[in-house]
């Protein structure tokens, strides 16, 4: 009964993405062959409203859930890995016209074939826990 908050709180995210048409794979593909500013404003969107929740929580010195005050700790130096893992989750997202958060949306929505594109998620994940010690941090 406790998680039953978060699970409206994604079935509402969910509905919000499908009805902004941010899950469909032609908004998807416009954006990557750069047609449309569409998901450039969601994401755009989703990055400032990230910038204004963390300045609110560091400023208020908000608490969480279990009032023990939320920590966000500075940002780690090392640019190539994120270039790196950056360009190979873009390569993966315009391949497969979905990032990790609307494959659930979409199978939701019943496009089976989504299954295939989270297995690959779920197998991508696998190989990096086990060559994660082993690749640049």
């Amino acid at each position: 009964m406790k998680l039953l908050k978060y699970i409206i709180v994604g079935f509402v995210f969910g509905i919000v993405l499908t009805k902004s048409e941010a899950v469909s794979w032609y908004r998807i593909y416009e954006m990557f062959q750069f047609q449309s500013f569409h998901m450039y404003g969601i994401i755009m969107v989703a990055i400032a409203t990230g910038v204004i929740g963390l300045q609110i929580i560091k400023r208020i010195q908000l608490k969480n859930i279990k009032g023990e005050p939320i920590v966000v700790p500075d940002k780690e130096n090392g640019s190539l890995r994120f270039w790196v893992g950056g360009i190979i989750f873009g390569l993966g997202w315009a391949l497969v016209g979905s990032c990790p958060g609307p494959i659930f949306i979409l199978l939701g929505a019943g496009f089976l074939p989504m299954l295939l594109v989270l297995f690959g998620a779920l197998i991508g994940t696998f190989l990096y826990g086990l060559l994660k010690d082993k690749l640049i941090h």
